[in-house]
């Protein structure tokens, strides 16, 4: 298969492009490194430095060959920054996807790898959450995640475009193989800022809200291994192409472990200190988000294989360490 990459020199991208091209297949990069890094992207791949947001730019990637699919990660992620500027989110993250659309309409390429989140479902009513469970997003960032979909589900009828859509809660971790070594910029994760104060690089964690209805009163999260994502990718192009039918499915490991867990175990495995301050909860954040991937399980032949903890952390010391 011949698939464009759009975010592939970031941190997820970059993962499914070194997977993709373990499997043989042809892979191009169209990254505009506002985040992610041209040395994350190995010469085996075509790379091409430009922006959704150009339209012209997009299309002539796009004309650069006959790719079969499309796996969209470009997009602004980080929720707490969306609340303040919804505005900036839209543009990148909504227009820039109907862009990266119309241009697989303009080209003939039919099938489209999306980077969903569970951010889509907002406070869950239950947990673990499965995909029926109502979307009610409680930041912008999941807003514009659940418009894509419905964008995607419209090009679907109209255009013939089929799409996966994978709502993943938090990705996390290194290749095992360590064959990424470039940090991702401006990250505003819990585990990368963990990761920066065990190093020195920040002086503390802000531990936002330890008031939530969990066992210490911090959020709990669900953490799957960005290894472990990359293969669910690639699994959800073959099922595309084969099947010739939409998919939306949860990927997550349905384990949680809180804001505070996270910290220990990682002080255990850096053997560093990590300072942290309790403060104010975000708008737009809840106690618990679980997931349950059954359908991924069913559907996909799916299953995550490096997402214990504690290979997610040592995977991430190893290349922060470094």
């Amino acid at each position: 298969m011949n698939s464009i990459i759009i975010g592939g020199a970031g941190y997820i991208g970059s993962h499914v492009v070194f997977e993709l091209l373990n499997q043989g297949h042809q892979v191009t990069v169209f990254d505009n490194l506002s985040t992610g890094s041209r040395k994350n992207v190995p010469a085996s791949a075509t790379f091409i430095q430009g922006d959704i947001l150009d339209e012209v730019a997009l299309q002539s990637a796009y004309q650069s060959s006959n790719f079969d699919a499309v796996f969209h990660f470009a997009a602004l992620k980080a929720a707490g920054d969306s609340m303040i500027d919804p505005g900036l989110f839209a543009k990148q993250n909504i227009s820039g996807s109907i862009n990266v659309l119309n241009a697989m309409v303009h080209n003939g390429v039919k099938n489209i790898i999306f980077s969903s989140s569970a951010a889509v479902y907002g406070y869950p009513k239950y947990n673990p959450i499965d995909e029926k469970h109502p979307t009610d997003p409680i930041n912008f960032y999941g807003f514009t995640k659940l418009e894509i979909e419905k964008l995607l589900k419209w090009y679907s009828q109209l255009k013939c475009i089929r799409f996966a859509a994978l709502r993943y809660f938090n990705a996390a971790g290194y290749d095992p193989r360590g064959r990424i070594t470039e940090l991702e910029r401006n990250c505003a994760n819990l585990l990368p800022i963990v990761m920066e104060t065990a190093m020195g690089l920040r002086e503390e964690v802000l531990v936002f809200g330890n008031d939530y209805d969990t066992p210490d009163g911090t959020g709990v999260r669900d953490y799957i291994h960005v290894t472990d994502l990359a293969t669910a990718h690639i699994k959800a192009m073959k099922y595309l192409m084969i099947e010739n039918k939409d998919l939306t499915v949860n990927l997550g490991t349905g384990i949680g472990y809180s804001v505070l867990e996270m910290i220990t175990l990682a002080k255990d495995i850096t053997k560093r200190k990590i300072p942290f301050e309790i403060t104010d909860r975000r708008p737009g954040d809840s106690a618990e988000l679980i997931a349950t991937s059954k359908i991924a399980n069913q559907i996909l032949n799916w299953e995550p294989e490096y997402s214990e903890l504690e290979t997610i952390l040592q995977s991430m010391w190893k290349v922060y360490n470094n």
